[in-house]
């Protein structure tokens, strides 16, 4: 039985457009195109890691090959289908480009893409990494780019576009996926732990969620470990205590002690969290999350926010706070001494947040100074009067 087993995020791979979670738009455009026959002879997926890129572009290839298609409602169970999702069909070529990213294996490349497909009706090349290809590697697939024979499709996937030539670029249909939202992943993790008769919290899967940053691959990763580590019912306790997180009521505490400048309770709480073994850099990144929504609150609701607890706080305090939590993140990251930056870090930012911006206080000064002077005017107050004792010398 143990041969058999297979880890949540390959036994939960998407197999179809509609169970793709949180690109609604690349699905919407990819189905349309099939549809209508407007199928583009390549196309580009970049996204962070685990948000689908692979997997859209299976589907994808399994839409155009299945029986009677392209067709985007195909059926996951048709013979060709399973022979792409269990990687034995011929006419699906997954390559790795961090490994075979040489000019070699490309002309090899452009020499295969001549015969026709041998089972479906197009062969769909899935370059994953494709930013790992060498210049001359690019280069080298230039022409076959821009002008495949018509039964050849190209889909790449990339984590780092920047990376990808300009030219190769301008030859694709590019989509962005996005970080899938802490809610879609959450109802996913919800709908795969019912299935396998394991029983966990709402708060366990939110921090899950939470550790995963948008990828839905990592958060069932992150799942599979929890369930070998407690079998079957996990508690937000488990998590915390596993991966060093640190509960929301806790960096809800700690947000607003940084808000009301509290050093000493500043002090208190990084003291308990560090011993009890807590990750302050995983922290320092859900205190930077919990003081942006805060930011946004003031933006959506006339410039001041009190999520933070307390005292409400301006748009500008927020933002100089977020910044000097920000400023601080490669110390934290990769300073000998994690504990000490990240209290300097936090103290920073209180200090920050209470600084007052220059241009802002001469704006006060000047109001001020036009509401006292006594013909109005601000220009007049902003000049200054006269020194006392007398009127200025003639020469």
């Amino acid at each position: 039985m143990s041969g058999n087993y297979q880890v949540i995020a390959r036994k939960w791979r998407p197999q179809t457009f509609d169970e793709i979670v949180g690109q609604e738009h690349v699905v919407r455009t990819l189905k349309n195109a099939i549809s209508r026959n407007r199928i583009a002879h390549a196309y580009l997926f970049v996204g962070p890691r685990g948000t689908g890129k692979t997997s859209t572009a299976r589907i994808f290839a399994k839409a155009l090959n299945c029986t009677g298609g392209p067709k985007a409602d195909f059926d996951p169970a048709d013979p060709i289908c399973q022979a792409i999702a269990d990687g034995s069909c011929l006419d699906v070529i997954e390559i790795d480009g961090a490994s075979n990213n040489g000019v070699e294996q490309v002309r090899e490349l452009r020499d295969t893409v001549r015969y026709a497909p041998a089972q479906g009706r197009f062969k769909v090349y899935i370059i994953d990494e494709v930013h790992m290809l060498s210049a001359a590697a690019f280069n080298a697939l230039l022409k076959t780019l821009e002008e495949p024979p018509p039964h050849v499709k190209f889909v790449f996937a990339t984590t780092d576009v920047q990376k990808v030539l300009p030219t190769i670029i301008s030859r694709c249909q590019r989509f962005d996926l996005k970080p899938i939202s802490v809610e879609l992943i959450v109802a996913r993790l919800k709908q795969i732990a019912a299935a396998e008769k394991i029983e966990v919290g709402d708060a366990a899967l939110a921090s899950i969620a939470r550790m995963a940053d948008g990828g839905m691959r990592d958060a069932q990763s992150i799942l599979d470990q929890m369930i070998s580590f407690c079998g079957g019912r996990i508690s937000e306790a488990d998590v915390l205590d596993v991966y060093g997180l640190v509960a929301e009521d806790k960096i809800a505490a700690l947000a607003a002690a940084l808000a009301a400048g509290d050093h000493p309770k500043l002090i208190e709480l990084v003291d308990e969290c560090d011993e009890n073994g807590r990750d302050l850099v995983r922290l320092l990144v859900d205190l930077q999350a919990h003081v942006r929504r805060a930011l946004l609150d003031a933006i959506a609701h006339g410039g001041e926010s009190a999520l933070l607890g307390g005292a409400a706080l301006s748009t500008e305090q927020l933002t100089r706070l977020l910044d000097g939590l920000r400023e601080g993140e490669a110390a934290v990251k990769h300073g000998l001494a994690e504990k000490i930056n990240f209290e300097v870090t936090l103290l920073k930012a209180v200090e920050a947040s209470r600084a007052r911006a220059i241009d802002s206080l001469i704006k006060e000064l000047a109001a001020l100074g036009g509401e006292t002077d006594s013909g109005g005017s601000p220009q007049a107050a902003a000049a200054g009067s006269p020194p006392a004792g007398g009127e200025k010398k003639k020469t």
